[in-house]
């Protein structure tokens, strides 16, 4: 989270005579006292109504206080998990997964979903500036940080010169050591473009953020040391645990 516990406590209405918003209140202060540690997940919707004696509703409306301001997220099957600090990530003109995790001192790396050769339709053409219908290499790739997925992204890569850039992927967990193997020695990013929108569920699903949360949105392209465009990527990162800053010194 970009904000401290208590300033987002303060959001929370006030306690009252109301059982849900005292709950939302004690469990904001036990999160804030690091009883909660980011990342851990609360006790079940069933021990915490045994604990206040009330009814497994009033704990249900409580945390979803405490999700509406970002202490808490919920994942379907699994609990309610204390929401963790936000990572900063910094957009550059030479924009590495790796290199951003180090410098908040995280590890991470990629993780390969799924992968399939397709043709490229208008936007992907364009933004590879190759031919509509040519032969792309599609990516769905995941970025995990500090045990975290981060980010999730489906990405392009021009054919045949980067046919198998996937088992790489898969080997190494890194793109940048990948384009390395496939003699690219060094790229940059040409452009980011950045917004915030809803995410699909399956989109929701694989941050373990929920769908009604704005996700942050990146279509970027990078390109090697000739100018030529070798990956165009649409990445959506986790609202509640990423910041981004734009480093303006070094963006194309």
């Amino acid at each position: 989270m970009t904000r401290t516990i208590a300033s987002s406590a303060l959001l929370l209405p006030e306690p009252d005579h109301s059982f849900w918003a005292r709950i939302a209140h004690e469990l904001a202060d036990a999160i804030g006292r690091g009883t909660y540690a980011p990342g851990e997940r609360l006790p079940s919707e069933h021990l915490l109504a045994e604990q206040y004696g009330v009814n497994r509703h009033t704990i249900r409306r409580s945390l979803a206080s405490l999700g509406q301001i970002g202490l808490v997220r919920s994942t379907q099957g699994s609990g309610t998990y204390v929401e963790d600090f936000a990572v900063d990530l910094v957009l550059g003109r030479r924009t590495r997964h790796r290199q951003s995790l180090a410098q908040a001192g995280l590890p991470g790396g990629m993780r390969v979903l799924a992968s399939q050769t397709v043709r490229a339709n208008a936007d992907v053409a364009k933004a590879l500036e190759v031919r509509t219908g040519s032969t792309v290499l599609h990516l769905q790739v995941i970025g995990d940080g500090g045990g975290q997925p981060l980010h999730v992204s489906d990405r392009f890569f021009p054919c045949p010169r980067f046919a198998g850039l996937d088992e790489l992927v898969r080997q190494s967990g890194s793109i940048t050591q990948a384009f390395a193997a496939c003699g690219v020695a060094d790229y940059t990013r040409r452009q980011s473009r950045i917004s915030a929108r809803l995410p699909v569920p399956e989109i929701a699903a694989h941050l373990k953020q929920p769908a009604a949360h704005p996700a942050l949105y990146v279509s970027s392209v990078n390109v090697d040391t000739t100018g030529v465009p070798i990956e165009y990527a649409c990445t959506w990162f986790a609202g509640d645990r990423v910041t981004l800053t734009v480093d303006h010194d070094h963006v194309a």
